[in-house]
């Protein structure tokens, strides 16, 4: 069954579909990754978004159970070289082109993903449609061109309720914003007793439900698409212990006065190095985002940097100077990539006890 990827810029490449047979529109961009494609479909931050793989043979190990970062996948389409039809893992459970059927996500393979992938460095990342060989591309092109991109993003991945992920240890609230299953996990890991909450959850609610800390996790769009979690993250800031995680991350900066731009293509793979500024120490990272806090606007706020991009010299790390607050760029959950940064989740449940420990010591005194 041929297929067409064709792009806003008039680029068309036919290749072999699989995965469902559905058309689809979606930002193109693509992920480095050499492995975690079923993290990468299931990461809710890909809402919208046509992912291309450039490791050439995806699918070889299959689908399993235990791997998924959410539970119904968000991303629009999947562009590789070679599809694997025949997985080999004793994970195994199904193949890639038996998931996204279910899943009614189109793929298509057997085209240049190295070509594609240029385009995207060279132009920024475009709107992109994977069709069926029949569709006329003048027409489908007119239609990217006049297309506006949904940005609601994280309206439609977000928990439309709260839940609980009893534990017996501290109290962390955590916010969803597009949350991956890998920082409920770590924070389960840690005995957390987490209770999770809608986007658009008030700072009032928040505190009502007595937090330890406050976790805000990752996410898809433009962090100035959701001025509710401005307002909130203001009103809990100086509060409760707080740790934000990618579009936490450019949330907190947006509360705190710093800005944010849209990147050219982003920063998607799992071998991204970041330096820390305090230690000199680098570590190897996963990212997955499209906007980035621009350094220029930090000066003359009560934030500090403390990472960095090695490769571009973005911002990767923020800390408040007067408040229990602090966040990254990059996901130290992993899921799927190298866990450096792991430590992270140590670091926020030190300064969770550490104040707990001075609001008893002030309460005696």
């Amino acid at each position: 069954m041929k297929k067409q990827l064709i792009l806003e810029d008039g680029t068309v490449f036919v290749g072999e579909g699989f995965g469902s047979e559905t058309a689809t529109i979606g930002e193109v961009v693509f992920n480095t990754g050499m492995t975690g494609y079923q993290e990468i479909l299931s990461d809710p931050s890909y809402c919208g978004q046509i992912v291309t793989l450039t490791y050439p043979l995806i699918g070889n190990y299959g689908i399993n159970r235990d791997d998924f970062e959410s539970i119904s996948p968000a991303v629009r389409g999947l562009v590789v070289k070679e599809n694997a039809e025949y997985p080999s893992n004793w994970r195994s459970e199904l193949s890639l082109d038996a998931y996204l059927k279910m899943k009614d996500i189109p793929g298509i393979a057997g085209i240049d993903t190295r070509k594609l992938t240029k385009i995207i460095r060279k132009h920024g990342t475009l709107k992109g449609s994977i069709c069926g060989i029949d569709e006329n591309p003048q027409e489908i092109i007119a239609a990217l061109e006049s297309r506006t991109l949904p940005n609601n993003q994280v309206m439609e991945v977000s928990t439309k309720t709260a839940y609980p992920s009893p534990g017996r240890g501290h109290r962390v609230v955590l916010v969803d914003f597009g949350l991956k299953h890998g920082i409920l996990r770590e924070l389960n890991d840690r005995n957390c007793d987490v209770v999770v909450v809608p986007y658009n959850t008030t700072a009032q609610e928040i505190l009502s439900l007595s937090p330890d800390g406050i976790m805000l996790s990752n996410g898809p769009g433009d962090p100035k698409d959701v001025p509710e979690a401005i307002e909130m993250i203001q009103g809990l800031l100086g509060k409760v212990p707080l740790f934000g995680i990618c579009l936490g991350h450019q949330l907190f900066a947006l509360a705190c006065g710093a800005n944010t731009e849209k990147m050219k293509f982003g920063h998607r793979g799992s071998n991204h190095p970041v330096k820390d500024l305090r230690t000199g120490k680098v570590a190897m990272t996963s990212q997955n985002h499209g906007y980035t806090v621009t350094e220029d606007s930090v000066a003359g706020t009560e934030l500090e940097v403390t990472h960095i991009a090695l490769n571009d010299g973005t911002v990767e790390g923020l800390a408040h100077k007067t408040a229990a607050a602090f966040t990254v760029q990059y996901h130290p959950e992993a899921s799927p990539g190298p866990e450096d940064a792991n430590g992270l989740f140590n670091q926020f449940i030190e300064l969770v006890k550490a104040e707990k420990k001075e609001a008893v010591t002030n309460a005696k005194a």
